[in-house]
C-alpha cells in the first residue's frame, strides 16, 4: 500500500468512526433484533421464473440481510445490492415509501455496512429479482472500507492474510470453503457407509510417531512432561484394532515441524483409516472409489481440471511399481549415461549413491538402497505422474510401520496415489508382527540418535500393543488438503486452508 492509499483509507476509517460517534449518541449503534424470514439465494431460486405481474399479484413480503456491496442513488428512489451466505439480492429504496429522514440516511451509509430490509418481492424492468424495501435498518456500521475493486481482490497476501476481507469480496473463495466442506461431508457419509467408526484420537503425544517428520513440542507443567503436537494418528488408530474396532477412521488435525511451501502448511488436515481382514490392494480399491465417488457427488463430474490439465477420475487408476517407474521414466536406464541404472544394479548401493551424487541429492553413510531409491524417484520421477496412478512396492527401509512383500523382504505392501504429480493417498498393508516391528522402530531410534529428526523413536507400548494380536490389516492417509486443492483446481494450499500459517507481518 502506497502513502498516498495509506493516507486515504485513515482518512475514510475516520469519518466512518465519526459516523458511529453519531449512532452511539442516538443509542444502541449495534442492535440485535433484526430476523431474517428469507435468505437471498432462496429468493432469487424461488422467484426467478415468476414475471413481475405474478409477484405484484401474490405481493410476497420477505425480510433479508446482509452486507452491502454496491448503492446507487439516483434521486427519490436507489438501488443496493446485499449479500449473505446465500448470494446477493437487490433491494430498491424509494424516498416516498420510508421517509425523507431515513432515506437521507441511507444515502450516507456505506459499502460494508450490514443492514436488514423488509418489502415486497418484485421484478425490476430489467428482470432482476428484488425486495421493495418497506422498512430499513443499518445493523453494523463497517468502520474499514472494503478493497476499492470489492469484486477483484486478487493480492495473495491480502487474501491469505486477511481471509475475512477475501470472503466477503471473493466468490472463488467462498466457492472453495463450501466445497471443501462438502468433500468431508461426502468423505464421512462413505466410510460411515462402508461401517467405519469415525473415533478421535489424541493430539498430545508422549512420544512422537506415526511418520518420518520433525514434530512440534510443548510441556505440561502439572506432569512436567514434554510432550508432541501428533504427526500422525496412526499408532492410536492401531491400537484400537487390536482393541476389536475392525473398520476406524479419524479427521483431523496433524502437525509437522517443517517448512512452508504451496504443498506443505504446518498443520493440515487428513483423513487416517484402517480395516482389519484387508491388504493394499483392498485399499486401492476403496480408495480408487472414494476419490471417484467424492468428485462426482461434489463437482457432479468425474472429469476434473487441474492447473490447465484434465483429469477423467472416472477412469480404472493405473499402477506402476516404484522400481519400474525408476527404470522406465527417470531417464537414469539411458544408453549413455554412466553409471547407467539396470534392472542388475536397480538395489546397488554404489551405484544408486553415484547416481545420486550426479543429480545432487545429499547421502549420507547410512542411507542404504531403499532410501537412496525413493531419493532419486522423488528427484526425477514424481512429477512426471501425472495420474491418477497408484506408485506401489516401496522399500522397506522407508517403510517403518509396513507389511514387508511376500517373497521379497527389500519391499513392503505400500501404495502411494499420485494425480498431477503430487502425492494424495498414502496407503500399506499394516505391520502386525511386533518383533519386526520392533526390530524397525529400533533402527528408526538408531537413525535418530546419529542426528535424523525425523526418524521415530522406539514405541513400548505400541509394541505391547502388537503382541497382543493385531488382525490383518490395511491403512491410508489421505490429505485433506491436497485433495481439495486438486478438486477445486487450486494451486497453493494456502488457497484452501481458511488461516494458513504465514510470517508475521511486518
Amino acid at each position: 500500500m502506497t502513502d498516498s492509499s495509506h493516507a486515504d483509507e485513515n482518512r475514510l476509517i475516520a469519518e466512518r468512526r465519526a459516523k458511529l460517534a453519531r449512532l452511539r449518541e442516538r443509542g444502541n449503534a449495534f442492535p440485535n433484533q433484526w430476523r431474517r424470514t428469507a435468505l437471498a439465494g432462496q429468493i432469487v431460486a424461488a422467484y426467478g421464473e415468476h414475471s413481475a405481474e405474478t409477484l405484484e399479484r401474490e405481493n410476497v413480503t420477505v425480510s433479508v440481510a446482509g452486507r452491502m456491496l454496491a448503492k446507487r442513488v439516483m434521486g427519490r428512489a436507489s438501488f443496493a445490492k446485499i449479500q449473505d451466505r446465500s448470494g446477493q439480492i437487490q433491494l430498491f429504496i424509494q424516498r416516498d415509501v420510508l421517509g425523507e429522514a431515513l432515506y437521507d440516511e441511507f444515502k450516507k451509509w456505506d459499502l460494508g455496512d450490514i443492514l436488514g430490509a423488509r418489502g415486497k418481492v418484485m421484478k425490476t424492468k430489467t428482470g432482476e429479482v428484488s425486495v421493495a424495501v418497506e422498512e430499513l435498518e443499518l445493523l453494523v456500521k463497517s468502520l474499514r472500507p472494503l478493497p476499492e475493486k470489492w469484486h477483484g481482490l486478487t493480492d495473495p497476501e491480502i487474501r491469505h492474510r486477511q481471509r475475512y476481507v477475501d470472503l466477503i469480496v471473493n466468490e472463488h473463495s467462498r466457492e472453495v470453503f463450501m466445497k471443501r466442506t462438502r468433500i468431508v461431508q461426502t468423505i464421512r457419509r462413505f466410510l460411515d457407509a462402508l461401517d467405519f467408526l469415525e473415533v478421535e484420537t489424541p493430539m498430545m503425544h508422549p512420544l512422537p510417531g506415526g511418520a518420518a517428520a520433525r514434530p512440534f513440542e510443548t510441556h505440561h507443567r502439572a506432569l512436567d512432561m514434554t510432550l508432541y503436537l501428533r504427526i500422525a494418528p496412526e499408532l492410536y488408530l492401531k491400537r484400537l484394532l487390536v482393541g476389536g474396532f475392525e473398520r476406524v477412521y479419524e479427521i483431523g488435525r496433524a502437525f509437522r515441524n517443517e517448512g512452508l511451501s504451496t504443498k506443505h502448511n504446518p498443520e493440515f488436515t487428513m483423513l487416517e483409516l484402517y480395516q482389519a481382514y484387508a491388504d493394499y490392494r483392498d485399499i486401492m480399491a476403496l480408495t480408487e472409489t472414494l476419490v471417484r465417488e467424492t468428485a462426482r457427488s461434489v463437482l457432479g463430474t468425474t472429469e476434473i481440471e487441474y492447473q490447465g490439465e484434465r483429469f477423467d477420475l472416472g477412469e480404472p487408476f493405473e499402477h506402476v511399481t516404484l522400481e519400474n517407474a525408476l527404470l522406465d521414466l527417470s531417464g537414469l536406464g539411458a544408453p549413455d549415461r554412466e553409471p547407467r541404472l539396470t534392472r542388475e544394479n536397480l538395489r546397488d548401493r554404489a551405484t544408486l549413491a553415484a547416481l545420486c551424487n550426479r543429480l545432487g541429492i545429499e547421502v549420507q553413510p547410512d542411507h542404504g538402497p531403499g532410501k537412496l531409491q525413493l531419493e532419486l524417484f522423488e528427484k526425477t520421477v514424481e512429477s512426471k505422474l501425472r495420474g491418477p496412478i497408484f506408485v506401489t512396492q516401496y522399500p522397506a527401509e522407508v517403510s517403518p510401520l509396513a507389511r514387508r512383500t511376500d517373497g521379497d523382504p527389500f519391499l513392503t505392501d505400500r501404495f502411494e496415489l499420485m494425480i498431477a504429480g503430487r502425492e494424495i493417498a498414502n496407503g500399506f498393508s499394516e505391520l502386525n508382527d511386533p518383533e519386526d516391528q520392533a526390530e524397525r522402530f529400533r533402527a528408526q531410534a538408531e537413525a535418530k540418535a546419529r542426528g535424523d529428526e525425523e526418524a521415530m523413536v522406539y514405541d513400548a507400548d505400541y509394541i505391547r500393543a502388537l503382541e497382543y494380536g493385531m488382525p490383518p490389516a490395511g491403512g491410508l492417509g489421505i490429505g485433506i488438503d491436497r485433495l481439495v486443492m486438486l478438486l477445486t483446481d487450486c494451486a497453493s494450499i494456502r488457497d484452501v486452508l481458511l488461516f494458513p500459517q504465514l510470517k508475521p507481518e511486518s
